[in-house]
């Protein structure tokens, strides 16, 4: 394995610290209606993705959901388990990385443009896979699941993303000037 690829301490300690706010942000959470709450998990996965770059922050996110996957309460509502990752909000949580890596390729090309295209892309993807996945556990219409699933967030979302946009922008920024990142 050539030294690129390797995950070094720092790298690992990036990893956790990131990890751990995705937990800390998933805990802001509103109930919704129809069971899948509104977090602040899709402000903190793109973020990841943003500071770290799409391996690492991929692998974040990976880590978040492999903590909650053998019970550890990091879901919003301070839940945990495999049941929550094949219920209702499942495909939501399982697009995670996916959102993380978009991000992160966005924000690795340095243009404003690219980072809000992945943004905007992981967030579509989202709202995509949670919506078929809440047809499919739900035994739903995906009539229902976009009026439960997708309409009540959209306002939120682009505030969301804007923010990820802006302050994981001057944070990656900051990082770099501190060699605290290395650039992509």
């Amino acid at each position: 394995m050539n030294q690129k690829n390797k995950l070094l301490i720092h790298d690992i300690t990036q990893i956790a610290l990131l990890t751990a706010t995705i937990v800390i942000l998933a805990q802001i959470s509103i109930p919704m209606p129809a069971g899948v709450p509104m977090t602040m998990q899709t402000f903190a996965i793109p973020l990841a993705g943003i500071l770290l770059g799409a391996r690492k922050g991929t692998i974040a996110t990976l880590v978040y959901l492999l903590l909650g996957a053998v019970g550890l309460p990091v879901f919003a509502g301070f839940t945990g388990g495999i049941s929550i990752l094949f219920g209702i909000t499942g495909g939501f949580l399982l697009s995670f990385p996916l959102m993380a890596f978009l991000a992160g390729k966005g924000a690795e090309k340095n243009s404003t443009i690219r980072l809000y295209a992945g943004l905007t892309a992981g967030a579509i993807i989202n709202y995509i896979i949670g919506m078929c996945w809440f047809v499919y556990a739900a035994g739903s219409t995906f009539a229902v699941a976009f009026t439960a699933c997708v309409l009540p967030f959209l306002p939120t979302a682009v505030i969301k993303i804007l923010m990820a946009g802006i302050i994981g922008k001057k944070l990656r920024s900051a990082m770099l000037r501190a060699h605290v990142l290395e650039a992509a």
